[in-house]
């Protein structure tokens, strides 16, 4: 009986073993005909997940806001010159005298609006800095309030500056009521923009006496207020003094604030711009053009500083920021507040002059210095 006969042999056909991927695709071709869908191979899956994820990513790092700030140098200001067409500085009703150069007051630009990838590409360029965003907006707190805020700072050193250059100008200030504390027994008299004349039988020059006139009182004991309000006759009522949140003393429950007490105005103009780093440079606006003698004969100066009524100057921050921006606008020398200037000095750019100032008198005096040659406090 003869053996059955390998046809496939016999044809002269031999089959060899397929490659992984022909398999596959053998595989798949089998599934689409008898299935009639594809079905992906574990490589087409890994590939699909990882092009989803980059994906995500990327919509995330472009779009999604990142806790954080990003801060840089920001415009700059000539005090001495305009904005958008408007004086920053004017006086009415009283002489003024031209002036040459620019007085540059200084700002930071703080980007809340950042981005995952916009954050990273800020860092990168060396030109900014990140920073938490709990640092600069309190928890809960909206960009609203933040704006109020700010707004609030600015005008407060507006009014400190022109306080500060008048005194230095030897004008005399008067004290009026900036703030009343709710339910105190100055609720119940006083409003804010009332003018202080006495307090419990002292005579007020000045915010200071304000304080030294109730600090032997007690919780308790009677005192006197006389006050003038809208320009009225003088009047005087008694108050009975409350427990002071912060020591033995009594509590009236008023904020008093030094005020310039002069027969014109000076406004101060400018838009869009917050916090109160712009004091020393407002004041020494108002001094230059109310002065015969030229303050900055000619020079590009910058700088920055919080100024009190008073004329002192604090420290502010961003003060690294400043720097370069003052070098930026063609600035020469630059005043820096005294607690400001180790960071200031390690941050300059080489060529810009820097000035150390504690207080609006030692200001002008620098400028006075620098005008004439002489020499100047450095950091």
């Amino acid at each position: 009986m003869s053996e059955p006969r390998d046809n496939t042999a016999a044809s002269g056909v031999t089959h060899a073993s397929a490659a992984p991927g022909e398999a596959a695709e053998h595989r798949d071709a089998q599934d689409t005909a008898s299935g009639g869908r594809r079905r992906l191979s574990r490589r087409g899956w890994t590939l699909l997940f990882s092009g989803v994820l980059v994906v995500v990513f990327a919509l995330l790092g472009a779009f999604v806001r990142v806790p954080y700030v990003a801060l840089g140098p920001g415009p700059t200001y000539d005090t001495l010159g305009t904005v958008d067409g408007e004086r920053v500085v004017t006086i009415d009703g009283e002489q003024t005298y031209p002036t040459r150069g620019e007085l540059r007051m200084t700002t930071v630009s703080l980007n809340d609006n950042v981005t995952l990838f916009g954050a990273l590409g800020l860092w990168a360029s060396g030109r900014y800095a990140i920073a938490p965003r709990e640092e600069y907006f309190q928890p809960g707190q909206t960009d609203e309030e933040v704006r109020r805020q700010n707004v609030q700072q600015f005008q407060d050193s507006q009014s400190n500056a022109e306080v500060a250059a008048l005194r230095r100008l030897g004008y005399p200030v008067r004290v009026v009521v900036k703030e009343v504390v709710s339910d105190s027994p100055a609720d119940r008299v006083l409003k804010p923009g009332d003018r202080l004349l006495r307090v419990n039988g002292q005579r007020i020059g000045n915010e200071d006496d304000v304080r030294e006139a109730l600090a032997d009182t007690r919780p308790g004991q009677s005192v006197s207020l006389t006050f003038q309000r809208d320009g009225q006759p003088p009047r005087t009522e008694s108050v009975t003094l409350a427990r002071h949140p912060d020591g033995p003393q009594g509590f009236v429950g008023m904020q008093p604030i030094d005020r310039a007490d002069v027969p014109f105005e000076v406004d101060i103009s400018l838009e869009d711009v917050g916090g109160p780093s712009a004091g020393l440079m407002f004041a020494l606006a108002i001094v230059d053009r109310m002065t015969p003698e030229d303050l900055v004969s000619g020079e590009r100066v910058a700088g920055t500083g919080e100024i009190t009524e008073k004329g002192e100057v604090g420290a502010i921050g961003g003060i690294s920021f400043k720097v370069v921006a003052a070098k930026e606008a063609g600035a020469s020398v630059f005043l820096v507040p005294e607690d400001n200037c180790a960071e200031a000095a390690a941050a300059a750019p080489d060529g810009l002059r820097l000035v150390k100032v504690s207080d609006l008198n030692g200001a002008v005096s620098a400028l006075e210095n620098l005008r004439n040659g002489q020499p100047v406090p450095s950091c």
